[in-house]
């Protein structure tokens, strides 16, 4: 057996899945929240500026320059150029000394410039003789983002550390009752079908697991428990025409004056017949059991089936058998497996009858009443009665199980095999039928196999 992969356990899996789509949202997030701020603040930033710009030309044009106290101007987060129409600096506040040569359009799309080491967002607004240009400092801007940045990168490792761990946490007691249900399946062996998981009864994904287990477990303790009554069955059915070859054939070496040679060939004829028809029996049923019955079906004239076993009956027994409600029907399947279902209803019928076997054959018509012809009719039933003592109706379903006679008292020869209803159910569920019993009109019991009618194709 191939060995397996050593893969992560679905915990593990589902953990780092959930961590890594939170960790990637987290990080686009809190990128896109980063640049939003940021664009943000700059436009307030901006805003500023050009506030404070108007409101240095207004005073320069009522005032003159003189009017714009640029020399009582004490702000570091700002510095003020006032331009001529040249161009050229007629006045400046003492921190923009150094400041560089702006130009007005370059100013106008609020260019950062540095002075003295710090960054600046510039703003302009015209005078009537000249242009204003005010730099905003961006170190509050900065901070800002500075400790934006600084609580995301705590932030979004945090969340994602809660985020594995309440993951961890929830899968893990989401996958307990799995794990309880796979301690308890595999405790469960050959010999122990009859143990069952424990159903936390919850309409969930694991009640439902937990639910189908239990029905899988009912279906192979079932069948195990078929399988070993049918081998037990069987082994006793084989043995009795094995005992009773072996018995003769001692009887015919301790005294071959007793036992002639034509009582011995009679004897062994007749259990081996016994034997074969156990053989075929059981073979038919395991191909039933294995769904290998009818490999290529074919259309088959039913009623020419069952009228041969009407002849071969009245030939071999005294019983009356009426056939005056056969008509005909073709159904499609194997034509050597539908003979024997034939067979076998009209040997059981035989076997327990009182003197009357009565056969009826037809296709269903839409009222559900068996009629010799009905064209087009989807359904052919197939029933044969007797005038024995019946089936009781606690026993009309186990009487289809394998190896069962409802009178154990029977001799063996008399009562059968026991296998006869088990092949005919078994054949009629391979092409598609039924088989149930009931009380017949005559007293005693009425078998009806319902198969497909074949098509007219």
């Amino acid at each position: 057996m191939a060995e397996r992969s050593a893969r992560p356990t679905i915990r593990v899996r589902i953990t780092l899945a959930a961590t890594a789509v939170v960790a990637v949202a987290l990080v686009a997030g809190a990128a896109l929240f980063a640049g939003v701020l940021r664009a943000s603040l700059f436009d307030s930033l901006a805003g500023s500026a050009e506030a404070y710009a108007s409101d240095i030309a207004t005073r320069v044009d009522a005032d003159g320059v003189a009017g714009a106290g640029l020399d009582s101007l004490d702000d570091d987060d700002r510095f003020v150029l006032l331009l001529d129409d040249g161009g050229a600096v007629v006045a400046a506040s003492e921190n923009a000394e150094d400041a560089p040569q702006i130009s007005e359009s370059e100013a106008d799309d609020h260019r950062l410039v540095t002075v003295d080491g710090d960054e600046y967002l510039t703003a302009v607004d015209d005078t009537d003789d000249g242009t204003v240009i005010v730099g905003q400092g961006t170190s509050d801007v900065a901070d800002t983002l500075a400790t934006v940045t600084t609580l995301l990168l705590v932030a979004v490792p945090l969340v994602m550390l809660l985020v594995a761990a309440t993951t961890w946490i929830v899968v893990g007691r989401a996958l307990r009752p799995v794990e309880r249900l796979r301690r308890e399946v595999d405790a469960v062996t050959a010999s122990r079908l009859d143990r069952r998981v424990g159903d936390p009864g919850t309409r969930d994904e694991i009640g439902r697991l937990a639910t189908t287990m239990n029905g899988m477990l009912e279906r192979l303790d079932a069948s195990q428990s078929a399988q070993r009554r049918f081998v037990s069955d069987a082994s006793h059915e084989l043995r009795s025409p094995l005992a009773s070859l072996r018995q003769f054939a001692e009887v015919a070496r301790a005294h071959p004056d007793r036992v002639d040679a034509a009582d011995l060939s009679e004897a062994i004829l007749d259990e081996g017949a016994r034997l074969e028809r156990l053989v075929d029996g059981m073979l038919t049923l395991a191909r039933a059991d294995e769904r290998v019955l009818v490999a290529e079906p074919r259309p088959i004239d039913l009623d020419d089936l069952v009228l041969a076993e009407v002849q071969r009956l009245r030939a071999s027994t005294s019983l009356r058998v009426d056939a005056s409600a056969v008509g005909a029907a073709r159904v499609s399947g194997d034509a050597g497996l539908v003979a024997g279902l034939v067979r076998n209803l009209v040997d059981n019928a035989a076997r327990h009858a009182a003197s009357t076997v009565r056969v009826e054959l037809g296709e269903l018509s839409d009222a559900g009443a068996a009629t010799v012809s009905s064209v087009g009719a989807a359904t052919v039933l197939l029933a044969v009665d007797d005038d024995g003592a019946g089936v009781p109706d606690a026993d009309r379903e186990r009487i289809f199980d394998r190896f069962v006679r409802l009178d154990d008292a029977r001799g063996r020869e008399a009562g059968g095999s026991g296998l006869g209803l088990a092949i005919v159910r078994g054949i009629a569920a391979a092409h598609g039928g039924t088989v149930a019993a009931t009380r017949s009109a005559l007293g005693g019991a009425r078998f009806e196999v319902r198969l497909p009618a074949a098509s007219d194709d």
